[in-house]
């Protein structure tokens, strides 16, 4: 695709009319955790409380994703750089309506997380990691998945064969083996107050 051909319009609503409207900051927060730490409860115990609270708030799920925008990916490494570019970029859009996106995936790799840091640079983003043994995620293993990685039906598992690179500096560790859901979905429901995310006024 010849993109000099390809113009970006600018519509009639800016963003920062959307977060007045909303009476709270935009932005991404990264949920990132091997599979069965909890991730996505957490996102969606806190996308409850925050719509409850009339956020506009909504959860990026990763295997809810991989059932439609990314249906056509494998776990190979390029396509796993694809379905993360391709997330990236439905939370650029997301957050440009207004939204508070809370993205729960795995993204294993140091140097993805960094790219979709560096592309909301100087913009409205949060990393969580929910750290959890993988003693106690394959204790929980609610789809099964660890068990067939184990047994060699699934290759390239992160966290049996495949590495998880934790971050370094994160902005909030949630450690889910010593606090349950509702204290992880309220400490983060923290760090969005004290970031000054949650009102305008």
């Amino acid at each position: 695709m010849d993109k000099k051909n390809v113009i970006w319009h600018d519509g009639y609503v800016e963003r920062q009319e959307r977060n007045r409207y909303f009476n709270h900051k935009s932005g991404l927060l990264l949920l990132t955790g091997l599979s069965a730490s909890g991730k996505s409860t957490i996102a969606h115990y806190i996308e409850r409380e925050l719509f409850n609270q009339n956020a506009h708030v909504y959860v990026l799920d990763g295997d809810n994703i991989r059932h439609g925008l990314n249906s056509n990916l494998s776990f190979s490494r390029e396509d796993r750089r694809e379905n993360l570019r391709r997330i990236v970029e439905v939370s650029k859009l997301f957050v440009d309506a207004g939204m508070l996106v809370l993205a729960a995936f795995i993204f294993p790799y140091r140097e993805d997380r960094e790219y979709m840091r560096k592309r909301f640079e100087g913009d409205n983003f949060l990393e969580i990691y929910v750290k959890c043994p993988i003693e106690i995620c394959e204790m929980r293993d609610p789809k099964g998945q660890y068990k067939k990685a184990r047994a060699g039906i699934i290759k390239g598992y992160t966290g049996i064969d495949s590495p998880y690179d934790e971050p370094k500096k994160p902005d909030l560790i949630i450690d889910t083996e010593k606090t349950d859901i509702k204290n992880a979905g309220q400490m983060v429901i923290q760090l969005l107050n004290d970031r000054k995310y949650l009102s305008l006024d």
